[in-house]
């Protein structure tokens, strides 16, 4: 049979581009000739109107090829395409002024065959220019893209192809409807200019680069503007290409967008750190949820609370102070502040009636932080945050400026926002405090039930390309055993699957740090190595000592068919290949978390990259299932559940699972042991993998 060869749009649309050129400057240098030679050349201009719109179209398909198979270019790479662009075809632009320069009033100057050559060439380097920023520009437009704004884009880009063919009906003549058109064209622009939602995710140092590069192209688009405006009165050109409207309106849209960002990427220089204090107190909030540990008491809470809200806030100087739940005075620390201060701006607050006001509040829990303005030599303007627990007032926290007005609305909200947690956070302490007091190991069983069963996630994310499943069993009555899914795009998912050392509720605890890990960490979008990097720094932080977490991470790319792995010390993952029904365990090395607490551990890290195919299976488990023992002794091993998976491979992943997890059960029958956490999770690939629409 024969085997057609594959065609190559992005080629094919640039070879028929440069050939619908060449054919367009032929047919103008033709109907040159026959008109120097007073020649009938017998071409009718409609041709060339014909051969111009196929250019542009051609030009269309293929920078819109080009620019969604590298899709995922970050903002800078996409300005810079387009100012490049800009840059090379206003170079060129010149460099023909100054040739003619050069050529002075001598014969060359007034060859027209050279000039209609020339003004080809700038005819289609203006073409590439508008038409690839464009649809440059319809990349960042259609960033976080709704229904709303792919309408709007979906008309301006029938308009642009009714202006295409504008030509045929107003004979290339600059009258009313020409310019009826390019209005209702550029209030369009202006329409779609709005949609610059990807601005504020550039920094400080990607801002003023982005600005470099918008200046480049609003420079070139106004050399090129210049050009395209002068070649309009030259009677030397039998059939003006540039005089067109759907050049004009697309000089119009890429200079309204560029200019309009341009305007707000200045406009934002200054709040270019917003990210990063967010990232800030994201991370305070954090520190705020896992502060609570059971050798840790509310004072440190506080200590935390102080700290994330004078950084939020920029706060000169704050003092907290706490109650017991008996009425008296409790903690009590101050930062940047003398005593001396802190005893008159004390004093101050009780002379105020505003504050004695607020604090005689009946219903503590509708307390809001109070900001006032004070006379005192040092500072002018304070905030009084109240610590609220269980509708009853704890104690306060002060916070003190240099400056009058120091407060602003949005710092308000994040310092009520971390006081909250905090006290969410001491409230927890004192309620556990009060159940180790009465019935401490019952009550902290069903807390840590509770949050163990809030961990697990209850959906697994996947696609219909493979199967998943889950199992999950603990030795007690809590346990340390983790597992989770995660989808980064349409063609990637992350699984994990962890183990923390020891088991019953302080496994449990860490088993909680360890997800509200995996899920600040995975959006970042970080290799497999990366991730343990991470983490193993943010888990050397909060975990005990003595403990540890050993954790194997997946990366599933559908697209590429491909599995991106790394392990940190946990039990070996069993593949399953299919094609020559043969199964390995992914067996490299790999460190537990929380073991090597500096950078010595990235020495430690590695990742492999493996690919699948339709039938292969993925087996990971913790140890419990491994070391699971029957009444002899003999441990249920790596080799049994290889067998298992071997000879029930035809089973889906749901089916195979329950197989394996009955075995298990019957080779420990009623007198073996299974003390240690065990888990599962069992995928299977068998399909397309083509992402869902």
């Amino acid at each position: 049979m024969l085997k057609l060869p594959q065609i190559h749009i992005g080629k094919l649309s640039l070879l028929l581009s440069i050939l619908v050129w060449l054919a367009l400057l032929f047919v103008d240098l033709v109907r040159l000739f026959g008109l120097l030679n007073e020649l009938d050349s017998g071409i009718a201009p409609e041709i060339t109107w014909i051969l111009e719109i196929l250019f542009f179209f051609t030009l269309y398909g293929f920078y819109s090829y080009s620019i969604s198979k590298n899709s995922q270019n970050d903002f800078l790479n996409l300005i810079w395409r387009a100012a490049s662009t800009g840059i090379f075809a206003a170079t060129v632009a010149l460099l023909i002024d100054g040739l003619y320069f050069l050529f002075g009033e001598s014969k060359l100057a007034s060859e027209p065959f050279l000039k209609n050559f020339f003004y080809h060439i700038n005819f289609a380097l203006i073409s590439i220019f508008l038409i690839s920023s464009a649809l440059l520009w319809k990349h960042l437009i259609l960033y976080q893209k709704n229904k709303r704004v792919v309408q709007q884009w979906q008309a301006f880009e029938f308009a642009m192809l009714f202006a295409m063919f504008f030509i045929f009906f107003n004979k290339n003549q600059f009258d009313y409807s020409f310019i009826f058109g390019l209005v209702i064209l550029t209030i369009i622009s202006i329409w779609l200019s709005g949609n610059l939602k990807w601005i504020p995710y550039l920094n400080f140092k990607e801002k003023w680069k982005s600005l470099l590069f918008l200046f480049f192209i609003l420079i070139s688009a106004a050399i090129l503007f210049r050009k395209l405006v002068g070649y309009g009165g030259d009677q030397e050109f039998l059939v003006n290409l540039t005089d067109n409207l759907f050049l004009l309106a697309l000089f119009g849209f890429v200079f309204i967008y560029t200019f309009f960002s341009f305007l707000v990427t200045l406009f934002n220089l200054p709040t270019s750190s917003v990210f990063e204090q967010k990232l800030t107190e994201a991370i305070n909030l954090q520190r705020l949820s896992q502060s609570i540990q059971p050798e840790e008491s509310e004072e440190q809470v506080l200590d935390i609370l102080m700290d994330s809200c004078m950084s939020a806030s920029y706060s000169d100087g704050a003092w907290i102070e706490s109650q017991t739940s008996k009425g008296e005075s409790g903690f009590s620390q101050e930062r940047f502040l003398e005593k001396e201060n802190k005893e008159e701006i004390s004093t101050l607050i009780k002379s105020l009636k505003t504050a004695n006001t607020w604090a005689s509040e009946t219903k503590p829990d509708l307390l809001e932080p109070l900001a006032l303005k004070i006379d005192h030599p040092r500072f002018s303007s304070i905030l009084i945050v109240p610590l609220v627990i269980n509708k009853s007032v704890i104690g306060r926290m002060v916070l003190c400026k240099e400056v009058k007005d120091g407060f602003n609305k949005e710092m308000i909200n994040i310092i009520s926002t971390f006081t909250r947690q905090a006290c969410i956070a001491v409230e927890n302490h004192r309620l556990l405090n009060q159940a180790i007091q009465n019935e401490r190991y019952q009550e902290e069983l069903k807390i840590a039930q509770r949050v163990q069963k809030a961990l697990l996630p209850i959906r697994l994310d996947h696609h219909d390309s493979f199967e998943i499943c889950a199992y999950s069993n603990t030795a007690d009555e809590v346990g340390g055993d983790y597992y989770d899914t995660f989808q980064l795009d349409e063609n990637r998912f992350v699984l994990i699957i962890g183990d923390v050392s020891g088991k019953g509720t302080s496994a449990a605890f860490h088993m909680s740090q360890m997800k509200g890990v995996f899920h600040s960490l995975i959006q970042l979008n970080l290799s497999p190595a990366q991730f343990m990097i991470r983490a193993n720094a943010a888990l050397g932080k909060c975990l005990a000592r003595n403990h540890f977490i050993t954790a194997s991470i997946f990366i599933i790319d559908i697209q590429a068919r491909k599995i991106c792995h790394s392990r940190a010390g946990h039990v070996p993952t069993l593949i399953y290949h299919a094609a020559d029904k043969s199964s390995e365990y992914l067996l490299f090395d790999g460190l537990g978390l929380g073991i090597l607490r500096n950078k010595q551990y990235e020495n430690h890290v590695q990742e492999r990259t493996l690919a699948y195919e339709n039938g292969d299976i993925m087996v990971l488990i913790t140890d419990g299932i491994v070391e699971a023992k029957n009444p002899k002794g003999d441990q249920f091993g790596f080799e049994r559940i290889r067998s298992l998976v071997e000879i029930h491979h035809q089973l889906d992943a749901k089916q195979l699972q329950t197989t394996l997890i009955d075995a298990l059960h019957h080779f420990v029958g009623g007198g073996g042991m299974i003390d240690d956490d065990y888990s599962m999770m069992v995928v299977k690939f068998n399909g397309s993998s083509s992402p869902k629409k």
